[in-house]
């Protein structure tokens, strides 16, 4: 038995894309011990995954940060790694690569096994495939799960949860996107909630499950806002609570990259900044909107394509 990495950083979104990816890795190597390197945001969450035996954690400090750099490495030299999968593809991970393990070292990466040609034209291919492609190039021959991540192991009870809010079907919406990625973000949640109450409110609770730092924000919307014991539900919460709506309105973010990956129905709206194909967003249930600018993209476009899918 021999020890093997998984590097997976995040974000929430691609952590979600990546458990297919982890899942054939493990399957490949079942005898073997597989590890997973994350940031301490994902460890409590992905400790819980059958697909792996254990998290390590990277704070991902500034790498001119010798000595936390030293410490990392002296972890990861004690489980003396025979292979390691960077599914992060981050210039951190190559530089990884470069300094903290051994040069001789089974190196599956983006960089690995493509020319400059095939890196640069690789990088318009939607991301699943080129996961698939980058565990194909590393002999795995037995993909059936990197284009279909699984999170059904990550399902919990959250009945709980939900009756202290209401009772009943909710349709959901996911309003937010990181601070740094504002062009993300579609203007109109409030009058597009206004007609769902409107059409749709003796049917559907309208509810939003806010991240740390969105509480503020979400109770600005006339909407329940879904939390656990006034605290931001954990992401095995969240992905429980995606997977027992009937509807989802969301921006490109963490959550529906979740919807996607559950099949759930709904919509999320797309701006200029990157194509669903791209990021791997769409399923047979969950579908896009698009505009060059968010800003452009109408309430009555988006509420005519909810409404064709309530109905």
């Amino acid at each position: 038995m021999s020890n093997i990495l998984i590097i997976k950083h995040g974000s929430l979104g691609d952590l979600i894309q990546a458990n297919g990816a982890i899942k054939d890795i493990k399957n490949k190597f079942p005898e073997d011990k597989v590890l997973l390197l994350t940031t301490p945001h994902y460890s409590k969450f992905m400790y819980s995954c059958p697909y792996i035996d254990g998290v390590l954690i990277d704070k991902r400090l500034p790498r001119w940060n010798l000595f936390y750099l030293l410490r990392l490495k002296r972890m990861l030299d004690r489980f003396s790694f025979s292979k390691v999968f960077d599914l992060q593809n981050s210039s951190r991970t190559n530089f990884y690569r470069k300094f903290i393990f051994k040069n001789d070292i089974f190196w599956s990466g983006s960089n690995s096994f493509l020319s400059k040609e095939e890196s640069i034209s690789q990088k318009n291919l939607p991301v699943l495939t080129r996961m698939e492609q980058q565990l194909e190039r590393s002999g795995i021959s037995d993909r059936k799960f990197t284009k279909k991540p699984d999170l059904t192991w990550a399902l919990t009870n959250i009945k709980s949860i939900v009756n202290q809010n209401f009772e009943g079907k909710y349709i959901l919406i996911f309003p937010f996107c990181s601070p740094k990625l504002h062009k993300k973000k579609w203007p109109y949640y409030k009058d597009l909630i206004s007609l769902l109450k409107r059409d749709f409110g003796k049917e559907f609770n309208i509810a939003i499950a806010p991240g740390p730092n969105e509480i503020d924000e979400a109770k600005r919307f006339d909407v329940n806002v879904i939390l656990n014991k006034g605290l931001p539900l954990n992401i095995n919460e969240l992905i429980s609570l995606i997977d027992n709506s009937s509807y989802i309105v969301s921006n490109d973010t963490g959550p529906a990259h979740i919807c996607a990956h559950l099949n759930k129905k709904g919509v999320v709206l797309f701006g200029s900044h990157t194509t669903p194909e791209k990021v791997s967003m769409e399923s047979q249930n969950f579908k896009s909107l698009r505009a060059d600018n968010l800003k452009n993209l109408n309430v009555a476009d988006v509420y005519e394509k909810i409404k064709e899918n309530l109905n």
